[in-house]
C-alpha cells in the first residue's frame, strides 16, 4: 500500500510542481475543444494547436526556469 501511496505522491507533485505549465496546458486544451465543437473547426486544425501550443508552453517553462537558476547562481557569487 505505500508502494502505491509514493506513486500517487509523485504523480501528483509532477502536476503540481510547476502550476503555471499546468494551468496553461489545461486552458489549451479547453480552448481547442470549444474551437473544435462549438465553432465546427476541423480537428486536424485543433491538433496543430494543440501540438505548437504544447511546444511554446514547454519552451516558455524552459526559459522561465533557465532564468530562476540563473538568478539563484548570481545571487551566490554576491
Amino acid at each position: 500500500m505505500s508502494i502505491l501511496k509514493e506513486v500517487v505522491a509523485e504523480l501528483l507533485s509532477m502536476f503540481v510542481a510547476d502550476a503555471r505549465q499546468t494551468v496553461a496546458t489545461l486552458l489549451l486544451v479547453a480552448a481547442v475543444a470549444a474551437l473544435i465543437l462549438a465553432l465546427q473547426a476541423d480537428p486536424l486544425l485543433g491538433g496543430a494547436i494543440l501540438f505548437l501550443g504544447c511546444i511554446v508552453i514547454v519552451i516558455e517553462a524552459a526559459v522561465g526556469e533557465t532564468r530562476r537558476r540563473g538568478r539563484r547562481s548570481h545571487g551566490m557569487r554576491l
